[in-house]
């Protein structure tokens, strides 16, 4: 492993108490370029994960608050008229960065949720016809609350397809938030003089190494059919997209080459294939009515396909 990215990867873990599996994740789907969405209650340290990412990076981190009043133009920029000039003047948003906060996106209406679609998908923006490039790397996390639906607005289908992996931040452990309540009684907050533990040229470099671990036939098959059960269940109404498939592979790879492989085996398949596809099944009604979990539903369609040897 890259020895900045070891040292990223250390200061992380350290800093972000209680949460090494998404810590870890969270950083493999940066490596290959994919957005994630963070669900949990509030007070678990979701805003802290995203700007503490962004400082190791070196990268440029924004925070948009969602609100129900927010605008699309809120997010993207609009054109204003100079009068001095004469002319007219594109006023970048805060979606111009490499590591952007959406917090609490189900927050505002599904219109302004889509000012987030063609920039994380095509990583340029549409302004009065103008398309602008956004910077490289571009980083989009979004935070939502699962508790709290007074006042909010579902993520729509395709918006949620856009993130590769849904992650929930759970409350740590006993000792692990003990840990987190002494260093702040402490005062001890060093996130923001915190320095990079890697640049944005060192990430690209990896992202491209990333791209050469090997991923062997039988492995393609296997993540192709668990996608393919999900939308053979009973118990779904909608399963999962081919995007969930492309979403599987690369974070099989990177969670591969993070564990000190340049081969991906079934084991990382397991491991990144329930944040993949967690927000992209939809349950059959009969299902809803009885409370089913998305969580067991995938990971009861993951143990009935056979694991290749």
């Amino acid at each position: 492993m890259n020895e900045q990215l070891r040292e990223l990867l250390r200061k992380y873990e350290q800093e972000i108490i209680g949460q090494k599996h998404n810590v870890k994740l969270l950083v493999a789907s940066i490596l290959v370029g994919g957005h994630v969405l963070l669900e949990g209650v509030p007070g678990t340290g979701k805003t802290k994960m995203v700007r503490t990412l962004a400082k190791l990076l070196g990268g440029e981190f924004k925070r948009i608050q969602f609100t129900p009043d927010l605008l699309p133009s809120d997010i993207t920029g609009s054109m204003i008229y100079n009068m001095k000039a004469g002319t007219f003047e594109t006023l970048k948003g805060p979606v111009f960065t490499n590591v952007l906060l959406a917090d609490e996106i189900n927050r505002t209406p599904a219109k302004t949720q889509a000012a987030l679609l063609e920039a994380m998908e095509e990583k340029q923006l549409t302004i009065q016809g103008d398309t602008y490039q956004l910077p490289d790397p571009f980083f989009v996390v979004a935070t939502q609350n699962p508790v709290e639906y007074e006042g909010t607005y579902p993520l729509p289908e395709a918006q949620q397809d856009r993130f590769m992996f849904k992650l929930d931040v759970t409350f740590p452990e006993f000792e692990d938030e003990l840990t987190v309540l002494k260093q702040n009684m402490e005062a001890r907050e060093i996130t923001e003089n915190m320095e990079a533990a890697m640049s944005l040229e060192t990430a690209d470099l990896l992202k491209k190494e990333i791209e050469q671990v090997t991923l062997q036939d039988s492995v393609y098959h296997y993540i192709m059919t668990i996608v393919r059960k999900t939308r053979e269940s009973d118990s779904l109404r909608y399963g999962a997209s081919t995007r969930a498939s492309i979403s599987i592979a690369k974070g099989a790879r990177a969670w591969a080459y993070l564990s000190g492989r340049d081969y991906v085996t079934p084991d990382d398949v397991k491991v990144v294939a329930l944040p993949a596809l967690r927000h992209r099944i939809v349950l059959a009604p009969y299902m809803e009515l009885e409370g089913a979990a998305h969580d067991q539903i995938v990971q009861d369609i993951m143990g009935a396909v056979p694991v290749p040897r």
